[in-house]
């Protein structure tokens, strides 16, 4: 993915970030049990960590930085997405998807990792 791409798309999951948050925690309070409330917060919190990981990539106009910011973006949909969906659903199934998602999020960290170790001071600034 391009920077200009991630920066929309992160800036369009955070806003809806925001208002899954507060759906979650109004609207949705009474119909969701303790397990989907939890389920709920956990997607919101981690969306909401990695749009601004992704949009801290876009300051580098890097492979790495670029790679990291694109499996951000995809995390964000698989982890979030598929815990949105367990809460709503209650289907279990859904909760196998998750850690695919986790690795999405470790990759993008691996990635910032190797740009910061491989990247001069010319680079990093």
């Amino acid at each position: 993915m391009g920077i200009r791409t991630i920066r929309i798309l992160a800036a369009t999951l955070a806003f809806f970030g925001v208002g899954l948050g507060a759906f979650g925690a109004h609207a949705l309070a009474a119909r969701l049990a303790e397990y989907g409330k939890d389920q709920w917060q956990t997607a919101t919190q981690y969306l909401m960590f990695h749009v601004l990981a992704a949009l801290v990539t876009t300051f580098w106009n890097h492979k790495f930085s670029r790679l990291a910011g694109t499996l951000f973006v995809c995390g964000i949909f698989v982890f979030s997405g598929s815990l949105y969906a367990l809460a709503l659903s209650r289907v279990k199934i859904l909760g196998a998807i998750t850690p695919i998602g986790g690795v999405l999020f470790l990759s993008g960290w691996i990635c910032l990792i190797l740009f910061a170790a491989k990247s001069t001071e010319n680079e990093a600034n």
